[in-house]
């Protein structure tokens, strides 16, 4: 799964990447987490590639309550067609989320060991690659509408699962067109590109235990640490990733 994630990319360098004619300038972010705004790539009415602004942690645009909707940060490939809260998006919302790397945790088969951080990203480059993303918008009735998205998953291939079963869904550059192109390539269209990234495309770097505190944003985090067994230490309170919208009264909020 994906719970953070990093784009440190300049925005020359995105918009080369995905052939985008304009983008707006951005920082660099180094902590990425669920219910704050990102960046996806999707393309516009006229089929030109543009941006678009939208809150990591999908809600259906069928949901009556999405204040008591559990907010869905990734999205399982293998069964994205035909569930109900990603089918819709699958077929008419795919979008590319940017990014640079992401964080992924190792959580030892001995409880009292502490989880220990990696920081993942391409061994060939620091610059951006492309996450398989989905996105939808839910309307209140008042007329007001929040666009929110989430990142696709498939199972790890042989060397990411030694930290975790699951691993984003990387798309290639050759396939961006047609990952995007909603109106001639339906969902089954997509199946071949929905699998694990090539076993040595990743970089696994161990790092500190910095990069589970969301106020932490600094390039800092990604500095790599020696793996010993008093190298990371975890917060006992950590929330789950999962953020849920009834203990989050600020997550409806790009910013």
């Amino acid at each position: 799964m994906c719970g953070r994630f990093a784009l440190t990319a300049t925005p020359e360098e995105v918009a080369e990447l995905f052939e985008l004619d304009d983008i707006e300038q951005f920082p660099p972010r180094y902590n990425i987490a669920p219910t704050q705004p990102v960046m996806m790539v999707v393309n516009g009415p006229n089929g030109a590639r543009t941006t678009q602004l939208v809150r990591w942690g999908l809600v259906p645009s069928w949901v009556k309550e999405p204040e008591n909707f559990t907010l869905l940060i990734n999205a399982r490939s293998e069964t994205a067609i035909e569930k109900p809260s990603f089918r819709n998006p699958m077929r008419h919302r795919r979008t590319l989320l940017p990014v640079s790397g992401f964080y992924e945790w190792h959580r030892p088969a001995d409880k009292t060991l502490p989880k220990q951080a990696y920081w993942i990203k391409p061994k060939r480059s620091d610059g951006a690659f492309a996450f398989a993303a989905l996105m939808d918008t839910w309307a209140s009735a008042n007329g007001s509408e929040i666009d929110s998205g989430c990142i696709l998953t498939t199972q790890a291939n042989t060397t990411f699962a030694k930290i975790h079963h699951r691993l984003p869904v990387v798309i290639q550059p050759d396939d961006y067109e047609r990952w995007l192109d909603c109106r001639n390539y339906e969902p089954r269209d997509m199946l071949d590109l929905m699998k694990p990234v090539d076993e040595d495309f990743f970089e696994v770097i161990p790092i500190s235990d910095q990069v589970n505190k969301v106020a932490n944003i600094g390039p800092e985090i990604q500095q790599r640490v020696e793996l010993t067994a008093h190298s990371v230490k975890t917060d006992p309170k950590e929330k789950s990733i999962k953020a849920n919208s009834k203990t989050d009264p600020d997550q409806f909020k790009l910013f």
